[in-house]
Parts: C-alpha cells; structure tokens; sequence
C-alpha cells in the first residue's frame, strides 16, 4: 500500500495525517502541487495506490483530480465530488436533486436580474461568490442601497470573465453553525462552530465547541455526502428558527483544527483509515 499526499502547504493537519500514516506503517510521500508537470502522463502519481488531496487551493485541485482521473488514478476525493464541492451552484443542485434541505437560493447572470432576485427572496440575503472557502467573499445585505452598491462592486471586478451571482436566503441561526466530517458512510465526529459575528467559520475567529453526534446530524450529514458522490467530505449545516437543520455547504478538503482541540476522536486517524479501506478497495 503506498499512497502520495498532494499539498502545497504543511499544517497542523497534514501533520497530523502524516502522523496517522506513519502510526499505521502505509507508505507515504509528500508531494507538492507546485512541482507537478502534466505532460500526458499521470506525472509519476500512478505509482500511487491512491492520492489524498490535501491542496489548498481548489483550482489546483481540480485539475489534477481531472487528469488523474484521465489515466486512471484513484484518489480521494474523486474529480467529480472535487468539481461539485468546490461550486456553491453545484452543490446546492446536487442537494437539490436528493431531496437533502438547503436554504433557498437563486443564481443569476447579471446585476439587474440579481437585484430582482434579491427582492423576490427577502432581506437580508447573502450574496456569496460560486468558488471561494473560510467565509471569504461574502457579504450579508440587508437592503437594496447595500444589494446595489455589493452587486456593482462585483459587476465591475468580473467584467472581463463573468462570474453567477449566487444569493442565498440568510437564516437567523443561533450564533452557530454545525460543522461535520463524513467519511464514506460514517458520520466522524460533530462540532458547534459559534461567534458572535454572523460568518462563525474557524478559519475567521469562530470558536469549536464538541458536539454529540445525533441521529439526525448523522442521517443529514451522510446524506449531504451521498449527494454530492460521497468520499471524504466536511458538511457545513445551519440551525433555523423553528430548529430545522439545512445543509449550507459540503467541503471536499477538510480542515479540523478547531475540532481536534475540543473532540476526542483521532480525527486524522479516521481520515488515514478511509484512504487506507479506499486503497484495499483497489489492490
């Protein structure tokens, strides 16, 4: 069994990883995004029983989950779940498409059919950037003066290449999000992500706090994965006001920093033992 991590940057969690591979004696390498060379061949990576991507970048990302599925290399996760994740507008099609509950939202194509969506839908709303993680690129507005002075500010960034504009119903949830990993048909651990601001993502200043898997963050949560093509996957889930759960976003590159410090699973442990089922799968 050999497997190839491919990342660009060494955190905490590719530590960690590195950390579990080694615990269980699979050989790894570490391999760096940046020094690939595609040439019509898997550049090397077919050496690999399987390939856990670990990019920082999602562009990146996708593209050398799309050649290597080309030749033939298996890799977690798969260039289409890579693909549906990494787009807000696929990802709500796919939750959409299995019946999985996600707040309501409207892609459009130009600032004057946005800003009629927006009224259609309500304020406040969130306007969101299709591609994008860590909270980044958002903006909640919560009237038209806002919605027309955001939609322009896009309008003009993304002149030359058009970008949807994707607007999502805000939901008031309590100071909290859910945030869960799956890995393949388990439900790996839970956490509450809580902030006093209205974006409660880690990565911008939001606090973990451990949370016991229930019965229906587990059923939502495996079905959130299902949609999207399943693998090893983060799912983001919102609290509304009358305590329905909505799935939000699903992640294909995982980041558990906050949840290894108030959790007691081996959370890079679990993701080891994925890759590894996933390898003999292919063996």
């Amino acid at each position: 069994m050999r497997v190839g991590v491919l990342c660009s940057q060494v955190r905490l969690e590719e530590k960690e990883i590195f950390r579990a591979l080694r615990q269980r004696g699979v050989r790894f390498d570490k391999i760096d995004v940046r020094g690939l060379c595609f040439d019509g061949s898997a550049a090397g990576l077919d050496a690999y029983d399987v390939v856990l991507f670990r990019c920082v970048s999602h562009s990146r990302a996708i593209s050398v989950a799309a050649m290597l599925q080309e030749r033939g290399v298996r890799t977690v996760n798969a260039y289409p779940v890579v693909a549906t994740c990494g787009d807000k507008v696929l990802t709500t099609l796919a939750l959409l498409e299995h019946g999985v509950p996600t707040p309501h939202a409207s892609m459009a194509f130009s600032q004057r059919s946005t800003l009629d969506a927006i009224a259609k839908m309500g304020y406040p709303v969130v306007l969101k950037s299709p591609v994008g993680s860590w909270g980044r690129l958002m903006a909640k507005l919560n009237d038209r003066e806002a919605a027309e002075a955001v939609t322009e500010h896009k309008r003009a960034l993304h002149r030359y290449f058009p970008a949807p504009y994707y607007v999502q119903e805000y939901i008031q949830k309590p100071g909290r999000d859910i945030r869960t990993l799956v890995a393949g048909e388990e439900t790996v651990y839970a956490i509450y992500r809580s902030s006093s601001h209205w974006i409660t993502n880690t990565a911008r200043g939001g606090n973990a706090i451990n949370l016991p898997v229930s019965p229906e963050i587990d059923r939502l949560s495996r079905a959130a994965a299902a949609a999207v093509g399943g693998g090893l996957v983060a799912v983001d889930i919102l609290e509304d006001t009358d305590g329905s759960l909505l799935v939000n976003e699903v992640n294909h590159t995982p980041e558990f920093h906050g949840a290894m410090q108030v959790t007691q699973v081996d959370i890079a442990g679990r993701i080891v033992d994925y890759v590894m089922r996933v390898c003999e799968e292919t063996l």
